[in-house]
């Protein structure tokens, strides 16, 4: 996993890193969900679940997530995971989950979180990169543009089981 990144701003009390998390974040990053969730009300906020959902991620060899870290205290993350493309004919990344805590938006991190998870999935042999926004997150959609994300027409369609 990338080692941690030093994200530089204006001003260096205003450091932030970029490093993998661990299971000592689960906390920080359940809070952090519960901010996503907020915005994107199709999911429920159920902190068990998500807690849950984290650690699984931190478990497998086949995700990963990264966090932003001031001051030793969390103010984001980034989850990735890995599946196999029959399109590409091998791995694609699929971010599922960015989030930076309201107060530390506008600074680069979501772009220094995305590019950690992006170099590792590139690391890891995936040619592509998906992630799932929520079309009424306007400001997101705005960020991903930015950031080169192309729309696609596929829609997502989900059923619970």
């Amino acid at each position: 996993m990338t080692d941690s990144l030093h994200v530089n701003t204006d001003v260096e009390k205003d450091a932030f890193w970029i490093r993998p998390a661990g299971s000592d974040d689960l906390a920080a990053m359940t809070r952090l969900l519960q901010e996503l969730f907020a915005i994107e009300t199709e999911f429920e906020e159920d902190p068990e679940k998500q807690r849950c959902g984290l650690q699984m991620l931190l478990d497998s060899s086949q995700a990963g997530i990264w966090i932003a870290e001031r001051r030793g205290r969390v103010v984001g993350m980034v989850a990735m995971q890995l599946m196999i493309s029959t399109a590409e004919g091998g791995l694609s990344g699929l971010v599922e989950d960015l989030v930076v805590s309201s107060a530390y938006r506008r600074r680069g991190l979501g772009k220094a979180l995305l590019d950690a998870a992006v170099q590792w999935a590139r690391e890891q042999g995936a040619t592509q990169i998906q992630l799932l926004a929520d079309g009424h997150n306007v400001p997101a959609i705005i960020f991903y543009r930015k950031l080169d994300w192309k729309q696609t027409n596929r829609i997502a369609l989900r059923r619970s089981i």
